[in-house]
């Protein structure tokens, strides 16, 4: 655990008690903080109960607090905590500027930080990866579902590695990393924010709180992107601010199995670009990308069976998610792409991937976009109506001949039929295994990635 005498003596609400916020609570009173907890469950609250005060900060006084700490989760926009705090004049922050603040206390490191619409879980993973690689010690947090506050600091010299949502900046305000990656930028979570310029400016904060000394890389094949970019370069001296160069690197990607598509190329390209800036080898970097396995749920290869390979993209969870993925099988009479896909939309059609149309052999439409979709794709495709994930993957693999590839990524949120993203995944695993007969469902391989990336 992460701890710092910044906290000592100060005083802090935590609003949510789930995985990040419990954690801050630790850190905070491990810092020897004053400490007033809250959730609406009982079962946190009474793991805290003798050590902590347990009030809803917005039924107390909030004047002299140092801040009020809610969940990334917590809509700024809407909930009464962020008017509360304000009118008392308490910065409302979250975990990663605790660990902001905190830094002043460990031995010497960096820290990189990787934001972006989509590509970002995948572009954290994969700069963890090579740094562990090349023998520097690394730690990786933040959005990709590890709370940092709650890992051992890292020794001198190390890199901590940040997965930053658009949320988690929002609540972020000192957070100066070395380096820093923007992935993409396109129209998603817009009921958090007053409009897509509102949400790509939360994005634009991670370089705006950098050194101009600092660097700074992005992909740049979108236009809000570039903006950020154009900016960033104007304020930083030369090699500071960079476009990362995928043309350098697409004649390596064929050794790269888990980072196939023109979206893991840029995912790479990323990755390389900071890795690079901060000492990292090529020998290092191609080495490592080539020994990457991939995310559980993000263009995972589940297993292959009769020649039919299974992949799991549950993480897709807009159009311009899994527009990437049908782009990662490209039209082939040989590979066919059984596509299932549907959910809790995010919008009324398809957007990026009609571009990729011509690569699907059969969609399977799901939940409730499920009818909408069938209605768009009809016209241009083969469909199967089939509501439930488990009948669609029945289908999919009845259809699917050896070379072919039944391809989940629903475009979709999880919500109308599962917890979230990884309970969807996970069902669509224990589907595949059911029909394939492979007693997991899941290449070992891919399986321990996901033990050591849970």
């Amino acid at each position: 655990m992460i701890v710092s005498s910044a906290f000592a003596g100060k005083r802090y609400a935590v609003l949510g008690l789930a995985r990040s916020g419990m954690t801050a609570v630790e850190t905070l009173l491990a810092s020897r903080a004053r400490v007033v907890a809250w959730d609406r469950q009982e079962e946190p609250r009474a793991r805290l109960a003798g050590r902590a005060e347990l009030a809803d900060p917005l039924s107390i006084d909030l004047a002299g607090f140092d801040g009020v700490v809610v969940s990334p989760g917590v809509p700024l926009n809407t909930h009464p905590i962020a008017e509360r705090a304000r009118l008392a004049g308490v910065p409302v922050i979250g975990d990663i500027e605790l660990f902001a603040l905190a830094r002043g206390n460990l031995p010497s490191h960096k820290v990189v930080g990787i934001t972006g619409t989509n590509g970002k879980s995948t572009t954290t993973a994969l700069v963890h990866h090579i740094f562990e690689s090349a023998g520097i010690p690394a730690r990786m947090g933040g959005n990709i579902g590890l709370p940092i506050l709650g890992q051992d600091p890292l020794p001198a010299e190390g890199v901590y590695v940040l997965e930053l949502s658009s949320y988690q900046i929002d609540l972020t305000y000192s957070l100066d990393c070395e380096a820093a990656g923007l992935t993409n930028i396109s129209p998603d979570h817009l009921d958090r924010y007053a409009g897509f310029e509102a949400y790509a400016a939360s994005k634009a904060r991670l370089f705006a709180m950098q050194s101009a000394d600092h660097v700074a890389v992005f992909g740049c094949d979108d236009e809000p992107t570039r903006a950020i970019y154009d900016v960033e370069r104007a304020r930083r001296p030369a090699n500071a601010a960079l476009q990362a160069n995928t043309a350098a690197l697409a004649s390596l990607q064929a050794e790269w199995p888990s980072l196939q598509g023109p979206h893991n190329l840029q995912n790479a390209a990323v990755a390389v670009a900071m890795v690079e800036a901060l000492g990292v080898s090529g020998a290092q970097w191609q080495s490592a990308l080539a020994s990457f396995r991939g995310l559980p749920h993000r263009m995972e290869r589940i297993v292959e069976v009769g020649g039919v390979l299974f992949v799991n993209d549950s993480k897709a969870t807009n159009p311009a998610s899994t527009a990437p993925a049908l782009a990662a099988f490209p039209p082939n009479p040989e590979r066919r792409v059984h596509w299932i896909v549907g959910g809790l939309p995010k919008g009324e059609d398809l957007g990026e991937c009609a571009a990729h149309f011509g690569n699907v052999a059969c969609a399977y439409t799901i939940g409730d976009a499920g009818p909408n979709f069938a209605a768009l794709l009809e016209p241009v495709m083969p469909v199967e109506r089939c509501e439930m994930l488990y009948e669609a993957v029945g289908r999919a693999a009845a259809a699917a001949k050896p070379g072919d590839v039944v391809l989940f990524s629903p475009a979709c949120a999880s919500f109308d039929q599962f917890r979230d993203y990884e309970a969807r995944g996970k069902a669509f695993r224990q589907f595949v295994a059911a029909v394939t007969g492979v007693p997991d469902g899941a290449d070992p391989a891919y399986a321990e990635q996901g033990r050591s990336a849970a």
